[in-house]
């Protein structure tokens, strides 16, 4: 396998839209909850009352690298002390999370997987040398109260048991011994296998169970490839298998999966958290870095394109806690949610409009992102992800210049004080590949740079298309863009307290309520692409970077019983209701309300 290593935030700068997107994050909600919500303001973590288990840790594995990429100064002090109260609160046997000795039997470890691992991201940004010591002492207290039966892998620990290997991995290649490996045997055997629940997949669930719940299933997709190194196991692409079983039963538009809570089944209705959104792509980022496969990366950016902005306000201080495919409003449903376990709630805008899991854990999307652009093994640098940013490694100087996915135009200029090889990745839907003006094949770019300065220009084409999915509906796609029928709304804003918790703006609570027409199907299969500026808000509603003009009527196509704002899984009827209309779709990634699964007419 063609392994690639992470650069980190040392390395790699954020330049044009993807800068603004982070900056826009920073002003938001990731770098402002320290300030406004208990749960880190004052966690038991930092020596408070308030939470002392997951939330820190996901807040700091995205706010860490976010504060590092843009090099805010304020950010990073942050960063500092929540760290700083962690390290001087680890006990001198190495226990690491704030839980009494007396109750550690009882603690969920999924906390210390997680701040293991949250540990090694602020290492590779910070640098800060007393850290490979404080994990190799968690994770040598982890080793001996398991072997001993002190405690044991029991609930998300059980289930989420690949994502220590994170950490695992960098104590064993820094420190080399034996009880490492031993640890991660002991781990994989008190882990749950995936592969045992297989068939319980295969058809939507109204019963919270944590062998069939979206976030691990997500997380799980990496497991054999983070893992079977240090196992001394044979890697056998076992995550394309469950790939392939949850996508069919499972599986959008957006080429993640439903799962309001637990799997939904094949419904564009249906909800998608946003943890699960993060955490696949967290996923696919440490698949392509281990297997060197194209395809992990390709669908890495039909959710960071497109799944990941969707469900977070323009301003990132609100968030959805699942998204719809076909969200046609975002309304507090009056009878009962439209989910399997998730409240009526979930799909409207706010601080915390369900669990708190994805308040702290969604700032990692965007960051991680950003430092999967460039990766590097040997003398070889890879451009894996096409987006604006400036790497800076031992003597070389790359920086691309470029609006994708809004357009397929890139300029890579280049500084470098030694040879090296350089490889460009293009996507397989590229057409029509030109590299400095010249037609080329359309393959990866493999190039031999000399030292000195070297600039490349490189294009390619991308023809939009309709591709099917399930129930004779149909997606509108672009390159890495998916396309929906966009929705204007009205934003009914909602300040209040609960549990001692204040939503006040701009992190208050938010119903869209939908003011155009949504129920259409596409007449024909007749595209005019429109290929705008790309603003100050990338992944604007009000000034979409790029759009599609298709042939649409209306039709009728009916509500779900026994809801007012939640259309039917299919239409009542694909007769049309109109006549033909040629409506602008916008990127799903701009569109808070849209339908984007949609029938084809038949005349």
């Amino acid at each position: 396998m063609k392994k690639w290593n992470f650069y980190t935030s040392k390395e790699i700068k954020p330049e044009g839209w993807l800068r603004r997107q982070l900056t826009i994050q920073a002003e938001g909600l990731s770098g402002n909850l320290h300030k406004i919500w208990p749960d880190i303001r004052d966690s038991a973590w930092i020596g408070g009352e308030r939470e002392g288990w997951e939330r820190v840790p996901y807040w700091l594995d995205g706010f860490i690298p976010l504060a590092y990429l843009l090099e805010n100064e304020e950010m990073i002090a942050t960063v500092k002390k929540y760290i700083d109260a962690i390290v001087s609160a680890q006990d001198d046997d190495g226990w690491i999370c704030p839980c009494p000795k007396e109750k550690r039997a009882k603690y969920d470890t999924w906390a210390t997987q997680l701040i293991c691992k949250t540990l090694k991201v602020y290492y590779d940004c910070s640098g800060d040398e007393r850290i490979p010591e404080v994990i190799y002492k968690a994770l040598k207290n982890y080793y001996e109260l398991l072997k001993n039966g002190d405690i044991t892998l029991f609930q998300w620990g059980k289930y989420r048991w690949f994502e220590t290997f994170k950490s695992l991995n960098f104590i064993y290649e820094k420190y080399g011994e034996e009880w490492i490996k031993d640890l991660a045997k002991i781990i994989k055997s008190q882990g749950f296998d995936y592969n045992t629940a297989i068939e319980k997949w295969k058809k939507p669930s109204h019963v919270w169970k944590l062998n069939t719940h979206i976030v691990n299933m997500t997380m799980m997709l990496k497991s054999e490839a983070v893992s079977h190194e240090l196992l001394g196991e044979e890697y056998t692409d076992n995550a394309e298998k469950l790939r392939e079983i949850l996508d069919k039963y499972n599986g959008t538009a957006f080429e993640g999966f439903t799962g309001d809570e637990v799997l939904s089944g094949i419904d564009p209705t249906r909800g998608t958290e946003l943890c699960a959104v993060v955490e696949q792509m967290y996923s696919y980022e440490e698949l392509f870095a281990h297997t060197g496969e194209s395809k992990w990366v390709e669908r890495l950016e039909m959710l960071g394109f497109n799944a990941l902005p969707a469900t977070l306000s323009e301003d990132m201080w609100t968030h959805q806690y699942v998204q719809m495919v076909n969200q046609i409003a975002c309304q507090k449903t009056m009878i009962m949610a439209p989910f399997s376990t998730n409240g009526p709630y979930a799909h409207t805008f706010g601080l915390e409009p369900n669990f708190g899991c994805c308040t702290a854990n969604f700032s990692q999307g965007w960051p991680k992102f950003a430092l999967s652009a460039f990766m590097h093994r040997g003398d070889t640098i890879i451009n894996s992800v096409m987006l604006p940013a400036v790497l800076r490694d031992n003597g070389v100087t790359i920086k691309l210049e470029t609006n994708y996915p809004f357009d397929n135009k890139m300029h890579y200029y280049i500084d470098a004080e030694k040879d090296f090889n350089f490889v460009i990745r293009i996507p397989s839907f590229a057409e029509n590949l030109k590299v400095n003006g010249e037609v080329s094949e359309t393959k990866d770019i493999e190039l031999a740079i000399k030292k000195g300065e070297t600039e490349i220009e490189l294009e390619f084409q991308a023809t939009p298309f309709l591709k099917k999915r399930p129930n004779n509906l149909y997606a509108l796609k672009m390159g890495s863009l998916l396309f929906s029928v966009p929705v204007a709304y009205e934003k009914k804003m909602r300040e209040y307290i609960k549990k001692g918790v204040e939503r006040k703006f701009p992190y208050c609570d938010y119903q869209l309520v939908p003011g155009t027409p949504w129920n259409y199907g596409y007449s024909n299969e007749n595209f005019k692409v429109n290929y705008n500026v790309v603003g100050d808000i990338p992944f604007s509603q009000d000034k979409p970077p790029v759009t599609i003009k298709a042939n649409m009527q209306q039709i009728n196509w009916g509500l779900k019983f026994p809801y007012r704002t939640v259309c039917r899984k299919t239409p009542k009827s694909t007769q049309p209701i109109s006549e033909v209309q040629e409506i602008e779709l916008y990127p799903y990634g701009c569109s808070r309300l849209r339908m984007t699964e949609m029938p084809i007419i038949k005349k």
